[in-house]
């Protein structure tokens, strides 16, 4: 029996989440709670926020299963980006009210901490997400200060191979700053919950 492509199998997630199969939002959970919890973490950097908006961001799956439209892209993409913008949107409400009440800061001084912490979790996404190969390059050539022949040999790859893989690794980061904060995605996909 072939094992189900991610899309096959995200499709038959959201059909039974529709159903309202409590043990596919448990699975769900299981597959995901990670993810959402450290991208929350990383726009607020606070744990308990970071455990309010995984309850939000799994409610809304649970309340809002057909939001997601498998024809967008996987249902891990989704995720994150519910995840992304709910917790851009907590950041922004409580740096806001913090500013209300006589906090340091402007506006504009807000709205740049808001996209420094998106821009952040969304390249934490994008390397997490990004296929193991690449993966294993990048984090051998900048964390470890590999070059290139050297990560060749690490990977047991040929210097050829490892060129290319850094550089895909590479053209895949700087899509992290290219996504708006809000308003062009379809509905579900980067706006607050």
């Amino acid at each position: 029996m072939a094992k189900d492509t991610p899309p096959r199998r995200d499709r038959k997630m959201q059909q039974r989440l529709a159903r309202g199969e409590a043990a596919a939002l448990g699975e769900l959970y299981d597959r995901f709670a990670a993810l959402v919890h450290s991208l929350a973490h990383r726009v607020l950097d606070d744990d308990a926020a970071a455990d309010q908006v995984t309850r939000e961001v799994f409610g809304y799956i649970w309340e809002n299963p057909d939001a997601y439209d498998p024809k967008q892209g996987s249902m891990r993409s989704w995720v994150a980006r519910l995840t992304n913008s709910q917790a851009v949107y907590r950041l922004r409400q409580t740096e806001a009210a913090a500013l209300a009440l006589g906090g340091e800061g402007t506006t504009e001084e807000l709205e740049q901490k808001v996209r420094r912490a998106a821009v952040a979790a969304r390249a934490d996404y994008i390397v997490t997400s990004m296929p193991a190969p690449l993966r294993a390059a990048l984090e051998l050539a900048y964390f470890q200060r590999r070059d290139y022949r050297q990560t060749a040999a690490d990977l047991g790859v040929t210097e050829d191979e490892a060129r290319r893989r850094l550089r895909l690794g590479l053209q895949l980061l700087p899509t992290a700053n290219t996504r708006p904060l809000e308003g062009s995605s379809p509905p579900g996909y980067g706006r607050s919950l």
